[in-house]
């Protein structure tokens, strides 16, 4: 079985689609408490490292031969949303990572941020990280990829980029997207709407007839949990949902108006399965769903790379047997 190393982990969106690609998970390494104890509540048996990357990454080497190393770097740097410092910002964690990568030096490398990294004003970075990978042995190739077009039934576009020694770099390529359309979140939700005994779980699957917008609101910085600014907010409620803030429960029987998600809807619209428990009281659980990497787009990028680093492995594998 492959092993990863995860950084900035959070509270294991990546984790768990590299869990499902076949990846068995050396360290995760995430800054924030509430995270940690949500990765420890999940999975007994995780290395979860509660650490500083700026610190960690002084003894990444003990992590030396981990096939993949994989994160969730920062976005506020990145963000169309902050100011757009990129490396200026102090919150920008890719040198680090960088720093671990020269470190373990993995066959691969899968790293997801915002789509503001592809703003034309970061080109010169992009071209930065690309020229430092490649010193390191490696090739690099990003992808906005929509989490719709893998099932996710939210519009959820993110950047990942993905880089592997050059050995295996023919052999990669990137995942497909899914043939059919998710599910609406009516149909998503409708169970968990229902489960109160709602009278108008039916009807209201009947109107939130199209995918989530993308989720947002899990910055520390914006306060308490709600589904976004003005415009996130119109687009909930054309769909019937009242984005002003999340409810603890789901509707009872008797009521009525436009309904409230809840932590775990608003889980299960990321692509989370419903029995991933967030630890920690509403708004630090809701930051944790905000912030996440749907696990489905996670998975199909691992099971890419996966299958790069097993095909040269059996091509080394054959040349073994022609020469004996």
């Amino acid at each position: 079985m492959l092993t990863s190393l995860e950084l900035c982990a959070g509270a294991g969106g990546q984790a768990l689609g590299l869990e499902k690609a076949g990846f068995k998970h050396s360290g995760l390494v995430e800054i924030d408490r509430h995270c940690c104890d949500t990765l420890r509540e999940n999975r007994k048996k995780w290395n979860v490292i509660e650490d500083d990357l700026k610190l960690f990454k002084e003894n990444a080497a003990d992590y030396a031969g981990v096939d993949l190393v994989a994160g969730g770097l920062p976005c506020p740097p990145f963000s169309v949303a902050g100011k757009q410092l990129g490396a200026l910002d102090e919150r920008n964690l890719f040198p680090d990572a960088l720093d671990v990568i020269d470190a373990i030096r993995p066959k691969a490398v899968m790293i997801e941020n915002v789509r503001g990294f592809l703003d034309a004003v970061f080109e010169d970075y992009r071209l930065y990280l690309k020229s430092q990978l490649k010193k390191l042995g490696y090739e690099t190739d990003w992808r906005l990829l929509n989490a719709s077009d893998f099932g996710v039934p939210q519009l959820r576009p993110r950047v990942v980029i993905v880089a592997t020694q050059t050995k295996y770099w023919d052999d990669f390529d990137w995942p497909s997207v899914k043939k059919a359309n998710p599910k609406t979140v009516g149909e998503t939700l409708h169970k968990m709407m229902a489960s109160n005994g709602w009278l108008g779980a039916d009807k209201w699957r009947e109107r939130a007839n199209d995918i989530a917008p993308t989720i947002v609101g899990g910055s520390k910085k914006h306060g308490g949990p709600d589904l976004g600014p003005t415009r996130a907010k119109k687009a909930w409620a054309s769909l019937g949902v009242n984005g002003h803030t999340l409810a603890e429960e789901a509707p009872d029987s008797d009521f009525v108006g436009m309904p409230r998600l809840t932590v775990p809807m608003v889980a299960k619209l990321q692509g989370f399965p419903e029995d991933w428990k967030f630890v920690g009281r509403k708004t630090a659980a809701y930051r944790q769903v905000g912030n996440a990497f749907p696990p489905p787009v996670a998975e199909a990028v691992a099971k890419r790379l996966k299958k790069a680093i097993a095909a040269q492995k059996s091509v080394r594998v054959s040349r073994s047997r022609d020469a004996a």
